[in-house]
Order: structure tokens, then sequence, then C-alpha cells
């Protein structure tokens, strides 16, 4: 099996990047020159092009309309029932439909691609499962050693689009160095959501932000309240032994982040988010999580720029 891939060059710095624009738009790889070697920033599970691997556990997957779980897969709104297929192994419907689904490529350079998903148009059977038509829309640049994303989702129904972006990078551990332990992660959160069979309750806990190693990190959270500068919060992890940083900076649509620790280790995911899981539920009860409600013909704009540097 073989599926569509986008490739896009930094011609100045050598940097590169691929897409799967068969499955997700996922942007799976993620490279920087390192001397005479590359350095891949991006975990994706060996054969992820193939398109035959769970598209929610390499790269960067792009959650819509909803990220996380969704109770029981089930969306009761405005007097209605609508049923999506349980995805975790415990009953619960996650991350949406997009991720999943091929995606068509609209415009492409050398340094940068874009790509749409529209229901109505690319699966019409999610018409049925979620209460109004949208699109999807992701751009991937390359500047120097920066991968710039734009996201874009557009209610294209006549009737009101609950919803909610999310993306779920899983960012390489070691960063050429020789432990993944001794990297250093900063999320600056103060606030934990708190969750109950991996449903947020609502309840938000008083925390102190993440400046901690690998090693210390053991997670599948939800975290809020996050602090900004010039209208983006800024997250890292380093290595201090290649002295290789990443930073992740993104928009003031998202409202907070998941952190997750998958079970190989090989990677650390920071995953931000416009709403907390299944804010859907919150929202039946009177609270904030989240959750955007747009009109036809609304859309809203979010971004996120992974950026390398060498601090040796």
């Amino acid at each position: 099996m073989s599926i569509e891939i986008a490739a896009i060059r930094d011609a100045e710095s050598g940097a590169t990047a691929e897409i799967a624009a068969g499955l997700g738009f996922n942007c799976f790889r993620f490279s920087v020159p390192d001397g005479e070697k590359s350095l891949e920033i991006l975990w994706a599970e060996e054969g992820f092009e193939t398109g035959t691997r769970r598209a929610s556990s390499s790269g960067i997957p792009l959650l819509f309309p909803f990220p996380g779980r969704l109770k029981k897969g089930v969306l009761a709104w405005e007097g209605k029932e609508y049923h999506v297929p349980e995805g975790d192994g415990a009953g619960n419907a996650i991350h949406g439909f997009a991720h999943t689904r091929p995606w068509r490529i609209v415009a492409q350079t050398e340094n940068s691609v874009t790509g749409e998903f529209t229901a109505s148009i690319d699966d019409p059977s999610i018409l049925e499962m979620w209460p109004a038509d949208f699109q999807i829309k992701a751009t991937y640049a390359l500047h120097g050693t920066t991968l710039s994303a734009t996201y874009e989702a557009t209610n294209c129904g006549d009737a009101p689009l609950p919803c909610g972006l999310g993306t779920h990078p899983y960012f390489r551990v070691p960063l050429g160095g020789g432990s993944a332990d001794a990297c250093q992660i900063h999320v600056p959160y103060s606030c934990q959501w708190e969750f109950a069979d991996k449903m947020a309750t609502g309840a938000k806990l008083p925390t102190e932000p993440l400046n901690a190693p690998f090693s210390a990190t053991a997670f599948d959270n939800a975290f809020g309240d996050l602090q900004w500068a010039g209208g983006t919060c800024l997250t890292s992890i380093e290595d201090p032994e290649s002295g290789v940083k990443i930073t992740q900076s993104f928009s003031e649509e998202f409202i907070g982040v998941v952190l997750y620790n998958p079970g190989h280790r090989e990677a650390f995911c920071i995953e931000p988010y416009t709403l907390i899981p299944d804010a859907f539920q919150l929202a039946a009860q009177g609270k904030d999580a989240g959750l955007r409600v747009l009109a036809p013909g609304e859309s809203f704009t979010a971004k996120v720029d992974i950026a390398v540097a060498m601090t040796k």
C-alpha cells in the first residue's frame, strides 16, 4: 500500500519535512542538518508512510472536530444524538475524523504545502456522525530550521458546528545525545484539569509549571491556565548533551495542552488543544472548557511553530 506524500525543503538551511497527505495530512518527518548527519525531530513508527500504521501514534496527527475522547462515542447536541465509532479500546470515540482520512493537496511550493479536508467532499459519511459539515485546512512551511503550521477550521454547513482542534506532535528524545532521560522539558501551565476515567470532570487543580527531566515524566493529562508572552505560549525540550533545543510556540486559540508519554518512551508529546477533552459534556453542565460553536460560514485560525536551535 502507498499513500500520497508531500516533501518540502528550505534551500538555505537544508531542513526538510514530509507530510502524509493520504493519512490525515500528518507531518511525520521533520529533519535539520547536524554536521554531516540529519537530526530527526519527530518520532514516527517505521513504515508509517505506507499508510498501514496507527494514524494517531506518529508524527503530528491533526485532531478535528474534537481532540481527545468523546464519552461512549455520543455527542448530544440540540436535541439529537450523534454516534461516533469507538476508538480507544474502552468504548469512547477519540480524536475526531480528520487524522485517519486522506486529504487533498491544494497548493505547494518548494518550502510549503497546503492540504484540505472537507467532510461533505472527502467523506460524506461523517455528516451522519456530526451536526454540521466542516473543512479543515493546514499549511506547513519551512523557514530556516523552523517548521511553521497554520490551521484553519470552517463551518461549511447550514447548522452550528461544535468543534475543537488539537495537534499531537511526537517529539523524539533524545535529540542527538545519548540519553532521553536527561532531556529537559518545559511547559508553562498553572493548573491541571481533573480527570476521571480519562474524562475531564470540570475541576481545575492548581499546579506548578513543568520544568523537569524526561526521566521524571509519566503523563496522560490535560493542563491549562497557560503563560503567554506576545500572544504565544512557549514550550521546549532540550538535550543537554547534544545542545539541541526545540521550542514549540502556539497561538492563543489553544487554551490548554495534553502531555503524553507513549509506552515506548522514545518520544514526548506536548499537544496544544483549543478545548479540554470532552468539552461537549462540560458545556452541557455550564462549564467553559473551550468548546467553539461556529456559525455557518464562520472560521477560526490557529498557528504553531516548531523551531530547532543548536546551543553548543
